[in-house]
């Protein structure tokens, strides 16, 4: 139960600035505010958001049932996490807080919120290749390497992998 509460309080906390906050800010600050009418680009973009926050979401619950842990740097997983959506591809919670906030730029036609959204997954990228990608070879050692070997960092393979197939 312990990892759970933790797991929402972080991922809360994350999502709340990262993925709220500072667009909120920055479409302020662009001058952006609710579209005047409910149109195609808007109905696509809560589709779009929709569909990134359910990947985020099964990734959270994915770390926290099956990696015993959570999603923040200072409280990992204790244990290799390559079931859920991560058997499709090595880093889907920052794919599915990209394809939110892409679907939040749709919503307000923001050039500004779209730049954020790549300036987003750059940083995650930088995140992962420098931090994340040597602690996890470190935690994890062989078994992180087959996990690499099979699965791709940011765009999914034609095939599902399984631990069990190898």
């Amino acid at each position: 139960m312990a990892p759970l509460i933790r797991t929402v309080t972080y991922a809360t906390l994350f999502s709340a600035f990262v993925l709220v906050w500072l667009p909120a800010r920055l479409l302020r600050w662009a001058g952006v505010s609710k579209p005047p009418t409910f149109g195609v680009a808007q109905a696509a973009g809560m589709l779009v958001g929709l569909a990134g926050a359910a990947v985020a979401l099964w990734c959270v619950g994915t770390f926290t049932v099956v990696g015993r842990g959570t999603p923040a740097p200072f409280d990992p997983p204790r244990r290799l996490v390559a079931r859920g959506p991560y058997r499709f591809v090595r880093n889907p919670m920052y794919l599915g807080a990209t394809v939110a906030l892409a679907g939040a730029a749709l919503v307000y036609e923001s050039v500004a919120l779209a730049g954020y959204t790549v300036l987003f997954l750059l940083v995650a990228h930088g995140f992962v290749i420098w931090y994340e990608e040597p602690h996890l070879r470190r935690t994890f050692g062989q078994e992180y390497d087959v996990y690499c070997a099979r699965v791709r960092r940011w765009w999914p393979a034609a095939t599902v992998w399984s631990p069990r197939n190898r």
